[in-house]
């Protein structure tokens, strides 16, 4: 739907007509083929291979919450790009990292965002962290058509919740279901090894630092038994997309400061090959 002014000065009428505060449902109800799961896909013969992304990971911290991701996309058993971004800002108090198709999934993400941004506008007001997590889980069913054809989209949302003080992290299926997950959460295809890392070093009590530190640990072992998740590159200085969220808001962390965390962490792993100890946080 293009908004054409040349002609007559004034925008169609059905961005003046009152309604929803939900751009989703603006967008399908004026112009439903544009959403990602309205689309008619092209009948081929035979399983068509699509880049996907695979394991994000996050940890809650007294303060906030880290939410990180590796940076391989695989198409089959072919690495299709070792240096995508998994990880972006939903607004200024969370974030979302993604799972499953890859291309689907990015513009599922840029489309929660300006969700997020036409309800602020609407309604001169944020949506809660829990409102955000719902629109989430909407916009997730609203594929499930695309993901009974393959083409799932399973991100993990995470975000301060500035009426609660804390960092909260939400999980999902891909019909939409939406739990809310406890101190540690991950998904993707080495989300069982990230988890089961995790479990073992978690603590409520950790510091940014050390849950920054946590969650390249936890990266780190699932690149050792998932072939579609890519541990840090030291020699291509590719390195884990890794995001802060606090009651200052979301923050990316810099090449710098990831790869400060990669190679101390990769030392420390030096001396002990088969896995992290507590005391590598």
């Amino acid at each position: 739907m293009e908004a054409n002014t040349r002609s007559t000065g004034r925008l169609p009428a059905a961005f003046l007509t009152p309604g929803s505060s939900s751009f989703v449902d603006f967008l399908g109800a004026h112009q439903p083929d544009m959403l990602p799961g309205n689309r008619t896909l092209p009948a081929v013969k035979g399983a068509v291979e699509l880049p996907h992304g695979t394991t994000i990971v996050a940890a809650a911290f007294p303060g906030g919450v880290v939410l990180a991701g590796d940076r391989r996309a695989t198409m089959g058993n072919v690495i299709a790009q070792r240096d995508i971004e998994k990880v972006f800002p939903a607004d200024e108090y969370s974030a979302v990292g993604i799972a499953g198709t890859a291309g689907l999934a990015v513009e599922m993400v840029k489309l929660f965002q300006l969700e997020l941004e036409h309800y602020e506008k609407i309604e001169g007001a944020t949506l809660s962290l829990e409102g955000k997590a719902n629109r989430l889980s909407t916009m997730i069913r609203g594929n499930l058509g695309m993901a009974l054809q393959g083409l799932a989209v399973v991100p993990l949302f995470a975000g301060y919740d500035t009426d609660r003080e804390k960092g909260r992290i939400f999980s999902y299926d891909v019909t939409g279901g939406r739990s809310e997950e406890h101190g540690f959460a991950a998904t993707g295809s080495g989300s069982v090894f990230a988890r089961g890392s995790m479990k073992k070093l978690y603590k409520p009590d950790l510091t940014e630092s050390q849950a920054t530190t946590l969650v390249v640990q936890a990266l780190y072992d699932a690149a050792d038994d998932d072939s579609a998740t890519g541990g840090p590159d030291l020699g291509r200085r590719i390195y884990p997309i890794i995001t802060v969220i606090t009651d200052e808001g979301f923050r990316k962390l810099t090449e710098a400061e990831s790869s400060e965390i990669v190679r101390a962490v990769h030392e420390r792993r030096l001396e002990l090959p088969d896995g992290p100890r507590a005391e590598l946080l």
